[in-house]
Parts: C-alpha cells; structure tokens; sequence
C-alpha cells in the first residue's frame, strides 16, 4: 500500500513511539489522528506535526468512546487505511512481595489497558476499513499493535505487563485470520529496550546499563525506528499475522 496521503491513527501518539509513528506517516505525505488520554501532551505534539495531524483525546478502554473517536476522524481525514496501537502502560509488581500481595486491580488496569485497549482500537478501526478500496493485492488496511519481548521473557515484577504484551502476541495470528477476508493485516511490533518516556522514568545508570545489555547494537533503541519498522510493514502486503522482535537481539534475564 502506498504511503502518500494514508490517514493513520495512533494511539499513545501524544509521545513516544507513537509520536514518532506519526510523525514519520506525515513526513510521508500522510495524515496522522492522535489519541491519546494526556491532552497536553497530545495538543503540543499536533502544534509540532502540523495541520496533517489532529489530536482527540480517549480512553482505549472505552469502547463507545473509541468507536466514535474512529468515526470522528474519518469525518476529518478519510478512510483509515492504517492503526497503530502503541498505548500501554507497564505498572511494575510482583505476585507476592514485602508490599503484600499484588491488587487484582493493578493487575487488571494493565491488561485492559494494554490488551483489551488494543482489542477494542482494532475492532472499531476494521470496521470501519472494511469499506475501503483496495489496492491491487485486494488490501483494505493495516493495523498494528505493540507487544513488548517481554511478551516472551517476562522479568521479575512484569507479571502483569507480561501477560499483557503476550496476550497481544498471541492475539496477532487469529485477527490476521479473521479479518483476511476482508483485506485487512495485522501485524505486531515487538520492542526490545527503547528509549521511551516510560525507559525514561529510570535512573541514568540502570539505563546505560540496560542498553549495554542489547548484543548489536549496544544501545537502546529509538522511536524513529520502531515507527520506520511499521511503515516498512505498510508497504509490504506480505507481511501479516506475524510479530516482529525489534530489539537487538537481546534476551531479558529473569531480573
């Protein structure tokens, strides 16, 4: 599918990846709908993006809100053709520790947030592109979630944020499926150790030393990289049901 005057919307696209994943789709001739819950955050990255972004805030969780959010931007920009997903949060406990045992809260927060939040994106987005045209390949859209290889090694205090990121790796193949018929890909972009505002919150030397910990290359990785990943994606009909580790090669140890 071709890049030039894509509409994207993405979520947690007020920072981050998600903000480099916009602002890469603008670059490229597109439009880009942000959501996103921190307004502030999400109004001084549409003043930098330009008139081919809009910011609307959200709650992923909500399925009414996001449902119009979707239809909302359509109304704005267009068809849809491309989602990313990169909201998330990565609320740190361990099951059992001096604190006492983990809140079933806690637990929940996360796995709505980070799973059921991108289920509920990527349900709202594909019904709505299973209007689209297609390209000649028959491709109506592209939606792309973010995991996390903790979705594969989870450390000591990521039970939640685990489960959360694997539960979107094992979503990836059975929505690819579901949704073929109707020209839609789903594909799933699964991050290593990046430098986020959520790597940010970490004390400098637990992140040189984190960094240090990827075999090639030895550095954390960055947003604009993870967002030119997911254009490759767009741009390539073949890829689809699939999750794409994008992290160095490294394997988390267990803490």
């Amino acid at each position: 599918m071709e890049l030039m005057n894509c509409h994207a919307i993405v979520t947690g696209g007020a920072s981050g990846l998600g903000a480099a994943t916009a602002a890469a789709v603008i670059n490229t001739g597109g439009k880009a709908t942000i959501l996103d819950r921190d307004e502030g955050r999400g109004s001084e990255t549409v003043k930098t993006l330009g008139k081919a972004a809009r910011f609307r805030l959200a709650d992923v969780t909500n399925e009414t809100d996001i449902a119009d959010a979707v239809m909302e931007a359509i109304g704005v920009f267009g068809p849809i053709s491309l989602v990313i997903n990169c909201a998330g949060v990565g609320t740190p406990g361990r099951i059992i520790s001096r604190k006492g045992v983990l809140p079933l809260a806690t637990y929940t927060n996360v796995i709505m947030i980070n799973l059921v939040g991108s289920f509920n994106v990527m349900k709202a987005s594909a019904e709505a592109m299973q209007t689209n045209d297609t390209d000649a390949d028959g491709c109506r859209g592209l939606i792309v979630n973010t995991a996390s290889v903790a979705g594969y090694e989870g450390q000591v205090g990521q039970v939640a944020y685990s489960s959360s990121k694997g539960g979107i790796i094992a979503l990836t193949l059975p929505a690819a499926r579901d949704l073929a018929q109707f020209g839609i890909r789903v594909v799933t972009i699964a991050p290593g150790l990046f430098d986020t505002p959520m790597m940010g919150n970490l004390p400098e030397d637990v992140q040189e030393s984190l960094a240090k910990s990827t075999p090639f290359p030895q550095r954390l990785g960055t947003s604009e990289e993870y967002a030119e990943l997911a254009l490759a994606i767009f741009k390539n009909n073949m890829i689809n049901g699939e999750t794409i580790r994008l992290d160095g090669a490294v394997r988390l140890a267990p803490r």
